[in-house]
């Protein structure tokens, strides 16, 4: 065993707050209905992310969750969102594109599909000044085509990867939040980041099959402010001084900066519970991992 699943998080919004989870099934789009829905800018047509700070900050200020439990053979069951005032509106409530084009300031939509989004991302490197902008519109979903995820639908985080972020930088706080992970693992591994020896591994968790197929980079997301947590560059400059990791598959053996974490596809369906044990059913060595 190599570790064991301690949390379990859905974000049914893309950027939004999410929801904690006892147990969930997975299919090849990962958890059923994470990142199911977005926020969609009327004027550019893009995908909002608070990787563009300056115009979705507020994002991380909304929780989403599901009325019901999302199905593999239904569409998706509706959501409700909480806004920062405290009001409560579901998703088929005309007042929710009112209420959310008011918080931005921008004309925008809440859309459950898109055939090939885009999103706007602050790559400033994270030595600059907290306002830099160094803005790109980049594809999203490269590993899940046609979805709202970054990369991949499935983000693995361990609490030894977060340990170690955390002694380099005590004054910083290195929550899970701030990293927006599906799986939470617990390990006493003793190595640093133990995510990145499972990279190019299958991994098992309850009845579902994980291929781990890139480490996880990092951006300006990790340190904007959200609910009991304040704004701190220093996150994300911590994580900068870590070693690069080697691409497995975007890129294979190209070094990824600023990564913590690691992104996985689903290659065997099932259900996961808190508390699953997580076992690298296919061990290699680094030498022998074969790009996925």
């Amino acid at each position: 065993m190599s570790g064991v699943v301690s949390a379990i998080w859905r974000y049914p919004v893309k950027s939004m707050l999410g929801e904690a989870l006892e147990a969930v099934a997975l299919g090849p789009g990962g958890l059923l209905g994470d990142r199911g829905y977005a926020i969609r800018d009327l004027d550019t047509g893009h995908v909002a992310s608070v990787k563009h700070p300056r115009k979705w900050r507020r994002l991380l200020e909304c929780r989403a969750t599901f009325l019901t439990e999302p199905r593999a053979d239904l569409p998706l069951p509706p959501i409700v969102v909480t806004l920062p005032d405290g009001r409560h509106l579901a998703s088929d409530d005309p007042a929710l594109p009112r209420a959310l084009s008011d918080l931005f300031g921008r004309a925008v939509e809440l859309v459950s599909r898109a055939e090939a989004p885009t999103r706007e991302a602050n790559r400033a490197p994270p030595d600059a000044e907290p306002d830099t902008e160094a803005i790109r519109v980049e594809p999203m979903g490269l590993a899940a085509p046609g979805t709202f995820f970054d990369y991949a639908p499935i983000h693995v985080l361990s609490t030894r990867s977060l340990r170690t972020v955390s002694d380099m930088a005590p004054t910083s706080q290195f929550s899970v939040a701030r990293f927006r992970p599906n799986l939470v693992i617990d390990t006493t591994s003793t190595a640093p980041f133990p995510e990145f020896e499972w990279l190019g591994d299958t991994v098992r968790i309850g009845g579902a099959d994980l291929r781990m197929i890139d480490p996880a980079p990092r951006c300006v997301a990790t340190t904007l402010p959200q609910p009991g947590l304040g704004a701190d560059p220093a996150v994300l400059r911590t994580i900068a001084r870590c070693p690069p990791v080697a691409s497995v598959t975007a890129a294979p053996g190209v070094p990824l900066p600023a990564a913590l974490g690691g992104y996985a596809t689903v290659t065997g369906s099932g259900t996961i519970r808190r508390g699953d044990p997580l076992r690298v059913v296919r061990p290699t060595t680094p030498g022998d991992r074969r790009p996925a």
